[in-house]
């Protein structure tokens, strides 16, 4: 962590992490924690501000969350959202109240006085609001920042103990002044500096990891190849070269030449001392007849846990084990709503730390994916590692709908090979967050010369999206989709009909399984 950054207390707001992701864009590093939490574990990061998030709740709600006490009783800036700016009026002697109109949607905001965080602004400026209740009556010490046609305090401050709170989002796109907003608050008020960055980040990870370690730990990692597990390798390289061992688990399941790739990149580029288990047979012989896509999940996990137990047993003197965690994972972890409910089985290296005895290495669980991709180009790796889509842990037999076969891999590696080198071709690749095809169980009747064919189908799936919580279809251009059709047709024998998935997250998942 890089000290003097933001904690934002999280009250269960649906854009808590949007607050976070402004923040780092404007280059200062900052925590989601808990909205309750105690007054050791916020001042633990040595912040220079708070930010209080929205929340579904009313402040006079039973159960309603609210920070400790100490810390309105401290000297840092606070900035109160929505919720947030209710719960400074509640806490310091004001007035909240429902039964009003509430607001929802754009609304145009009037900024009054001279309030330092719309200094420079015009009147009329579009925000979003989203909220029932509202500040009817002032704290002591306060005053009206701005308001809206409906809402005659849409902001207020209390410059002189450094209080301010606004009743909008700043954090949504909406709000076409936002991003200027919490620049203002977090620079012109807290007089924070932009500190964070992935040369700063990647020194203070390699200080941190040389800590845990200490003089004699080891650590190895399962590498698939992926982004984020090739981001905790070349930054484990970088911090202690010669105590860290990547294993690489072939499970047969993998996109052409992918294990080709693993090996010239990390053993041979970077010189690491890979460890390669060739699975195929294993996995293969384990996944015979099975069509459930849960299933396929549980005994892939089970394999995989079972190869790299034997490969990590015959490395000497290891301690811990790194693993790719986000920060996303941890803010669903510590939100004030909880865990969300798990709609598939996500396949990581669960239970390996209690299993085999290991303590836990997780470099990246301060970073967005956007930020491991700027923190992978920092340490050297190549652009087809850090801009690659997101790849299933299962690989491609959860690509495969229905019992997963040699035959029906090779197939989908052709078919993914073409797909995915249309896009980086006609320049594509990068504009997309995720793409792939899916093999379905499907023979249809189809002309190819003068012949009759009776060949599979294959659906094509393109999205766009920020962190894979929500997704919506990429609309590719018709000219490219006949490309692609014809591509697939004319160069994998065995496929005479190609379709494209429209549907968005939610209702659909990105994978088909």
């Amino acid at each position: 962590m890089i000290p003097g950054g933001v904690a934002i207390l999280d009250f269960g707001s649906q854009y808590s992490q949007l607050i976070a992701r402004r923040i780092r864009e404007l280059g200062v590093y900052c925590e989601l924690l808990p909205g309750d939490a105690p007054m050791e574990t916020v001042m633990g990061m040595r912040p220079g501000a708070v930010i209080f998030s929205g929340s579904p709740y009313s402040v006079y709600a039973p159960g309603a969350p609210r920070p400790a006490p100490e810390i309105l009783k401290s000297d840092l800036p606070i900035l109160g959202v929505c919720y947030g700016m209710q719960l400074l009026a509640h806490l310091s002697g004001g007035r909240v109240e429902g039964g009003h109109h509430g607001e929802f949607g754009s609304a145009k905001v009037f900024p009054s006085g001279d309030s330092a965080l719309f200094r420079g602004q015009k009147p009329g400026l579009q925000a979003w609001m989203s909220h029932g209740d509202r500040v009817t009556a002032l704290p002591p010490g306060y005053t009206v920042a701005a308001f809206t046609e409906l809402l005659p305090i849409a902001a207020m401050e209390n410059p002189s103990a450094k209080r301010y709170g606004v009743q909008f989002h700043p954090e949504v796109h909406h709000t076409v002044f936002g991003v200027e907003l919490i620049g203002r608050f977090l620079f012109d008020i807290a007089g924070l500096e932009p500190r964070w960055n992935m040369n700063a980040y990647a020194e203070e990870a390699c200080k941190t990891i040389r800590r845990e370690l200490g003089p004699d730990g080891r650590v190895i990692l399962g590498l698939s190849g992926g982004v984020d597990s090739s981001v905790v390798a070349a930054l484990l390289h970088r911090a202690v070269p010669g105590r860290f061992t990547p294993i690489f688990v072939d499970n047969g399941l993998l996109r052409e030449g992918e294990r080709a790739q693993v090996e010239k990149t990390f053993r041979d580029h970077f010189g690491m001392p890979l460890v390669v288990i060739d699975g195929t047979d294993r996995f293969l012989e384990e996944l015979r007849g099975v069509e459930d896509p849960e299933a396929k999940r549980k005994i892939i996990g089970r394999v995989f846990i079972e190869l790299f137990e034997e490969a990590a047993s015959a490395v000497p003197g290891v301690t811990h084990l790194a693993q790719g965690t986000l920060y996303p994972d941890v803010i669903e972890s510590v939100s004030f709503r909880g865990p969300s409910v798990t709609i598939k089985t996500h396949h990581n290296v669960g239970g390996l730390p209690e299993k085999m005895k290991l303590k836990l290495l997780e470099p990246l669980r301060e970073l967005f994916k956007d930020e491991v991709r700027e923190l992978g180009r920092e340490l050297g790796l190549p652009g087809h590692i850090v801009d690659r889509h997101p790849f299933p842990g299962p690989g491609l037999a959860v690509r495969i709908l229905g019992p997963v076969g040699r035959d029906d891999l090779d197939l989908l590696r052709k078919i993914d090979s073409v797909f995915t080198g249309y896009l980086r071709d006609h320049n594509l690749y990068r504009e997309i967050w995720q793409a792939f095809a899916v093999l379905l169980p499907l023979r249809t009747v189809g002309v190819m010369g003068d012949e009759r064919t009776y060949h599979r189908v294959v659906a094509l799936r393109a999205v766009t999206s920020i962190d894979g919580m929500t997704a919506d279809w990429y609309r590719m251009d018709p000219a490219h989709m006949a490309g692609l059709a014809g591509e697939i047709v004319n160069r994998v024998p065995g496929v005479n009909r190609v379709v494209y998935d429209i549907s968005s997250k939610p209702p659909a998942t990105i994978e088909w399984e």
